[in-house]
């Protein structure tokens, strides 16, 4: 009984300054899952080869994408507490702010170098590792994606540069301006993909490849505003262009101690829901197209719990930078408390809205059959995702638990999930629901797990900002 009493935080203000943060984060994160479900509609209009195709290329982008949000978080550890630094420390706090941020934008726009750069030269071996050549339409689908990395090459500078900023604008309470620009980029990939997808307003029809220029004019348009806010307007962080050639050798120790870990553990459990990619690619044409329409479903249910995974972060942060560790500690149960009940409305709105979902699409019968019981499998997995994911990618690694947090996730997803999965899928050959569950059993493993932890109090770290 005293459990469930902590799970409810007795100051609104609380609630107010995470909903504040969330809300928004919540609706841009929804806008962009509306762009890929849109993207996902309209490729899925020419064919479940092109939808298998452009769902498999972007599993290998998001791998990046995936990279960016550990950049970003990682770095949002720190500007989040030097934030809270801000009255008692004011001019090592605004240093360190840059220095942070500096490092940040070396290292993504580093990452996006090599992306594409194997986009560039090895396309058809990336396509070739998520599909089994030698079932039917396999080389068709390699043929097609490769088509679609042509035309995303230059994709990952303006992918990267939008996300990684957009965070940290976030962590210092920047929320509104990313929402806007978020509509903005909405409205502009929806038109340019209408137009070069099927050839419209005078435009070539250019079917795959146009998906993909849709979403590099989008991107572009993105990165333009948000990074150009960072750089010549923003007041908060002050972070101008003079400050991507400063030093930052004394803030580096810091930045791989509490933000690598996050990097890293993004980065493996990037190749992990790949390697998940390839289990599923290797189940057939049919379960693939399946899980690219369940996947934009799950996203659209999670967007508030997303949001408020950040939230967590950086409210964490900021309270810790404020020197308040039993306040901290107390708000780690509120969080839980909105992970158990957002992952409840999750699953109810997985549950009716999923049968329109699945109608909407241009699919065969058996293709309907496995979406439906994928969605079935969603609606129980989010009851633990959504646990887990506020209190991993939120509380604890707002708290600094970066090093721990990256085994967990790790040892979680290579030691059940995956092994899991492969026996489910491609050995035991059991229906689609039970290799869902299987490929996601991490999820439920972590939630306890994470609640263990943060009942320890041992999640809460010190962080230092380096020399002035």
């Amino acid at each position: 009984m005293n459990f469930l009493k902590k799970l409810i935080v007795a100051d609104k203000n609380f609630y107010k300054r995470v909903l504040t943060l969330a809300i928004p984060i919540a609706l841009q994160s929804l806008i962009t899952i509306g762009v890929n479900m849109l993207d996902t509609i309209m490729v899925g209009r020419l064919g479940e080869t092109e939808l298998s195709a452009t769902s498999l290329a972007n599993q290998f982008i998001s791998i990046y994408h995936i990279f960016c949000m550990g950049i970003g978080m990682g770095a949002s550890v720190l500007v989040s507490r030097y934030w809270g630094m801000k009255e008692t420390e004011p001019e090592k706090a605004a240093l360190a702010l840059k220095k942070t941020v500096c490092i940040m934008l070396r290292i993504c726009v580093s990452l996006a170098a090599v992306f594409a750069l194997l986009t560039l030269f090895i396309p058809d071996l990336i396509m070739g590792t998520y599909v089994d050549a030698s079932k039917e339409g396999a080389m068709d689908i390699i043929r097609l994606g490769t088509i679609y990395f042509k035309y995303s090459i230059i994709t990952y500078f303006f992918l990267g540069l939008s996300l990684v900023c957009t965070i940290v604008l976030r962590s210092v309470g920047q929320v509104k301006l990313p929402l806007f620009v978020s509509i903005g980029a909405f409205f502009v990939n929806l038109g340019a993909n209408y137009s070069f997808i099927f050839g419209k307003f005078g435009m070539p029809r250019m079917e795959i490849a146009g998906a993909a220029i849709g979403t590099l004019i989008a991107r572009v348009f993105e990165a333009g505003i948000i990074c150009g806010y960072l750089l010549f307007v923003d007041k908060k962080i002050a972070f101008r262009v003079k400050h991507l050639f400063i030093k930052t050798g004394d803030l580096i120790g810091e930045y791989i101690r509490i933000s690598i870990p996050v990097l890293v553990s993004d980065a493996i459990l990037a190749f992990g829901n790949n390697s998940v990619a390839m289990v599923i690619g290797r189940l057939g044409t049919t379960f693939v197209a399946a899980n690219a329409i369940t996947s934009v479903t799950q996203q659209m249910s999670s967007v508030l719990i997303q949001g408020v995974s950040q939230a967590g972060s950086i409210v964490t942060g900021q309270t810790l930078g404020q020197g308040e560790k039993q306040k901290a500690q107390d708000q780690g149960y509120g969080f839980l408390g909105f992970g158990i009940g957002l992952g409840a409305v999750s699953a109810l709105f997985i549950m009716a809205v999923s049968g329109s979902i699945i109608r909407s699409y241009n699919v065969s019968p058996e293709t309907s059959g496995v979406a439906a019981q994928l969605m079935a499998a969603i609606c129980i997995i989010v009851l633990f995702q959504s646990t887990n994911s506020i209190m991993t990618k939120g509380v604890l690694r707002g708290g600094g638990d970066t090093k721990i947090l990256m085994l967990a996730d790790n040892v979680f997803l290579w030691v059940l999930s995956i092994p899991m999965g492969i026996v489910a899928g491609l050995v035991l050959h059991l229906p689609a629901f039970w290799i869902y569950i299987a490929l996601k059993f991490d999820q439920i493993a972590k939630a306890v797990w994470c609640v263990l932890r943060l009942r320890s109090g041992k999640w809460i770290k010190k962080i230092t900002v380096g020399k002035v």
